[in-house]
């Protein structure tokens, strides 16, 4: 049926949003582990249930069913061919509920209406009179139940669905007829009561079926691997069969993050870390929970492409960028170099470390930073150091993303060359230019607003598109990042 198909179509959805992978061949799913995990609570379902049951039906709507027609035995007249034609289902009201447990998620919709509506003709013939009528009627239908049971389980990376039982019943029919003759109508009633039901039957039993098959197609269709942006890709395998517990689901994927072309990252990154222990939001709707492996890997697809290098040849205050500044804690640049303009190359010697602490992220960072001189026209080395930056990440949810900030703690400073003389690394970290050290004010005004800037656009989180976060927390546990939130619906979500 289309409504349960766009339910359980979105369920999934919810989790595979954002995330995905290699090929289920190159990665064995028995030794996998689920970075991510997402966790649709009772209210989420119920959420869920309730607005996209609504879009179902009001797509569906209307609903075609087959002609009907048969003879009637009809006292006095005889054998009179009566026939049901452009039957259709124009509206239905579905009261619905959702279980989740051993045998897996049951829908069941009891004391559902349906309106129909109808045309109808009648013919008689005999060898001396031909008789013929036709009109049209509408039709109620009362205390209606439909129910089904699913199962999903994994297999290679992704979800198959089957369909252990369904079934509709209806329980109560009244007809109104419009024209026609009083006898036609008690006849209509009494010999097109139960073919009418058993047509409404059959039709959304058939539905449910088609609906079944539809998605379990879909499922197996889903993409291993979703791209983030030019550079990474995330890896959405299914990494076990979804938990139906405590009228809950809980989807597991891989979740870590990888390049574009499938290079894998290796895994004494991550190693021996343990993979999320997903736990329940009961206030909230739903509940995605993120490994701090998530976070390492994407520090390393990025750092291996490149992207944790930059040149800085202006700075805020400028003063900074010139010999004559350094000249009390670097006088021997200031005297072969004097009043001459700097850049500076600035490069992680290693991908970001990140750990999921309480209440908060800690991250440490090792970079390089190589002073150049600006002489003429050449740019000229003079001098390296590395600094060892360890930062706080403070995360917040910006639409369906989620972001962040970095804010410095401290840091630490080694002298690791220099082409002039004696770098005085104390000097470089405490001497303060208009009260600012040095290595702080590079760190803080040029390092840390560099690698915000794509941290404040945010990372997105698995969600289907018409759904947003409502209300939501972040909660930051050891080695794991729970976020809870209500969800809204987007009006404009359209169910095909």
């Amino acid at each position: 049926m289309d409504i349960f198909l766009n339910f359980m179509a979105s369920l999934i959805c919810f989790l595979v949003l954002s995330l995905v992978l290699i090929p289920a061949s190159t990665h064995p799913q028995s030794n996998e582990q689920g970075y991510t995990s997402v966790i649709l609570s009772d209210k989420g379902i119920d959420f869920a249930k309730d607005m996209l049951i609504k879009k179902a039906v009001s797509s569906m709507i209307p609903l075609q069913l087959p002609d009907i027609e048969k003879y009637v035995k009809i006292p006095l007249l005889g054998r009179v061919h009566v026939v049901l034609s452009n039957i259709t289902i124009n509206s239905v009201i579905a009261p619905s509920s959702v279980e989740t447990g051993a045998t897996g998620i049951v829908l069941l919709a009891s004391g559902a209406t349906a309106d129909l509506t109808m045309n109808w003709r009648y013919s008689y013939k005999s060898w001396i009179v031909v008789i013929s009528d036709s009109g049209d009627a509408s039709v109620k239908v009362k205390d209606m139940e439909v129910g089904l049971t699913v199962t999903s389980e994994e297999q290679d990376g992704t979800l198959t669905l089957s369909l252990l039982d369904c079934g509709c019943y209806v329980k109560d029919i009244s007809i109104k007829m419009d024209g026609g003759a009083s006898w036609l109508y008690q006849v209509v009633v009494d010999a097109f009561e139960g073919p009418i039901g058993s047509a409404v039957e059959n039709a959304i039993s058939k539905k449910i079926k088609e609906g079944i098959s539809k998605l379990d197609s879909r499922l197996q269709s889903l993409p291993k691997q979703v791209s983030v942006d030019h550079v990474s890709a995330m890896n959405v395998t299914f990494t076990g069969n979804p938990v139906l517990v405590n009228s809950s689901i809980e989807i597991d994927i891989n979740g870590l993050f990888m390049t574009r072309d499938n290079v894998l990252i290796p895994s004494y990154y991550y190693k021996g870390l343990q993979a999320s222990d997903s736990s329940n939001c009961p206030a909230k709707m739903i509940g995605i929970s993120l490994h701090e492996n998530v976070f390492n890997t994407a520090a390393v697809v990025y750092f291996n492409a490149g992207y944790m290098h930059w040149t800085v040849d202006r700075f805020p205050n400028q003063s900074l960028l010139n010999t004559t500044t350094w000249r009390y804690i670097y006088p021997q640049l200031y005297e072969v170099y004097p009043n001459d303009g700097m850049k500076l190359n600035i490069s992680l010697t290693s991908p970001p470390v990140i750990k999921i602490v309480e209440n908060d992220l800690d991250v440490t960072i090792y970079l390089d930073v190589t002073v150049n001189v600006l002489d003429a026209d050449e740019v000229i080395p003079v001098a390296s150091v590395s600094l060892v930056v360890n930062a706080s990440c403070s995360p917040h949810i910006l639409r369906n993303k989620l972001a962040g900030i970095l804010k410095l703690k401290n840091f630490t400073v080694s002298y690791n060359w220099s082409n002039i003389g004696d770098l005085h690394v104390p000097l470089v970290s405490s001497f303060c230019y208009h009260s600012q050290p040095i290595a702080y004010a590079v760190v803080e005004t040029i390092f840390l607003p560099y690698v915000n800037l794509p941290l404040l656009k945010g990372l997105p989180l698995p969600f289907l598109h018409g759904f947003t976060l409502k209300n939501a927390e972040i909660h930051c546990m050891k080695s794991k990042m729970m976020i809870c939130s209500n969800l809204a619906f987007s009006q404009q979500y359209h169910i095909s």
